[in-house]
């Protein structure tokens, strides 16, 4: 089968589950004897991804959609002065600058993306097109998220196959701008929605919500966990001296590195976790950057400091070297995500996880077995679960152990892009 999988990057700059779930299908896709094009849009991939992005060049480059979005000028310009914002040096410059990567600011250009070839960006998007018409035509387009659906019915015209669409955790950020622009981006995606063939979701919470939100019928929406790759994953000691925490995601407020943070004072002054440590990775942008700092002042004070790690490197490796040292891993993040790919990555080296009982947070610890939930209404909640288990090793290791078993079971890659193949072959003839 031939897929076009159009992907928005990060730059690199923080732990973007979604874009490691694509790649991971990708890759798996072509191993498997698949041709897939992986398209990058407004920001380069991460670096674990170059080498299946290969010379497909960034479209929508986040500098000129913004420069498009603020200035009529920049909507005419010829194509040699755009490509002296589109290098890759000048995107990641671009990527850690405040807001860049943040929906507050946004509303507008979100709006004018949804609204595609009516939009301020309508010659990225010609561009795009007229790129994808030199190659060979593909069997199936799959766009990573319902973000990028003012770009589906051009697509579906031009090329003339089935469109697919993932759902992962667009609901956060649309719902963070302002009003007029939020119910106005809610009201584009569910008019753009109707150009789609079906939608594939990474949980059944989720499904379950965006239908409501988008108005999709049940029969367009389907349900794809994510998988990670197992090769080579090797148990972690679990060995509690010291226990560690562990907190893997963007460092930020909103995932709850903050609530962690305060828990993990409150657990330092138990008598048998003196010897507690924190490590937190995951990568930070803009105001992110102060907040970190000012999180290292506030343990300062209280004598932590020298307790907790915030590690930059989180690519691949490191990640697994990370993992390999904790004894617990939590993104208290309250109102849950779309699924939680640190979890199955945590467990699939036996660490089990503590996370809030909400959005797909509960579908994922309940199908893995490998971990804890609390209400996140309870404000003690996160501080007692932990301390539950740090103070239980045993109970630890066990969850650990049922969570790495079910991974293995249930949560590859190879499962993934079986079940993905199976929803093409629904609205295709391969």
């Amino acid at each position: 089968m031939k897929i076009v999988y159009i992907v928005p990057g990060t730059g690199g700059t923080f732990y973007c589950q979604n874009c490691m779930r694509d790649m991971e299908l990708v890759r798996t896709l072509r191993s498997q004897g698949h041709e897939v094009l992986m398209v990058p849009v407004y920001l380069p991939l991460l670096a674990d991804a170059r080498d299946i992005s290969g010379n497909t060049p960034v479209f929508f480059g986040g500098i000129n959609c913004f420069l498009q979005q603020k200035f009529p000028f920049f909507r005419k310009t010829p194509r040699w002065l755009d490509k002296l914002f589109d290098t890759p040096w000048m995107l990641r410059q671009a990527a850690m600058k405040e807001g860049s990567t943040e929906a507050a600011s946004l509303g507008p250009m979100t709006l004018s993306m949804l609204e595609g070839p009516d939009g301020n960006q309508e010659k990225e998007l010609e561009r795009m097109i007229t790129w994808l018409r030199d190659q060979e035509k593909p069997d199936v387009v799959h766009l990573s998220n319902a973000l990028l659906l003012g770009m589906a019915k051009t697509l579906k015209d031009a090329l003339g196959v089935p469109l697919f669409c993932s759902l992962q955790d667009e609901m956060p950020w649309i719902d963070a701008i302002d009003d007029p622009y939020r119910q106005l981006c809610w009201e584009a995606m569910a008019h753009c929605a109707q150009d789609v063939d079906a939608f594939v979701s990474v949980s059944q919470w989720y499904a379950d919500v965006m239908k409501r939100r988008m108005a999709l019928p049940d029969d367009r929406v389907h349900v794809v966990h994510l998988g990670i790759k197992l090769d080579d994953i090797e148990a972690a000691p679990m060995s509690f001296e010291p226990p560690v925490i562990g907190y893997l995601s963007k460092m930020t407020d909103s995932l709850g590195l903050g609530a962690l943070i305060d828990a993990f004072i409150h657990l330092k002054q138990h008598p048998r976790l003196t010897d507690l440590k924190l490590r937190a990775t995951g990568g930070q942008v803009g105001g992110d950057i102060a907040y970190v700092k000012w999180l290292k002042n506030k343990l300062g004070k209280h004598g932590f400091a020298e307790d907790v790690e915030f590690l930059e490197d989180f690519g691949k490796e490191d990640r697994r070297k990370f993992i390999q040292s904790l004894s617990v891993m939590s993104v208290p993040a309250c109102d849950g995500e779309a699924f939680g790919l640190f979890i199955i990555e945590s467990l699939a080296a036996g660490v089990p996880v503590v996370q809030p009982e909400s959005g797909a947070f509960p579908e994922v610890v309940n199908a893995t077995g490998g971990g804890l939930l609390y209400a996140p209404q309870d404000a003690d909640g996160l501080t007692m679960t932990l301390e539950a288990l740090l103070l239980d090793p045993d109970r630890a290791r066990a969850l650990g152990e049922t969570g790495r078993q079910a991974v293995a079971e249930k949560f590859s890659t190879e499962r993934m892009a079986k079940e993905m193949l199976a929803v093409y072959s629904r609205y295709t003839n391969s």
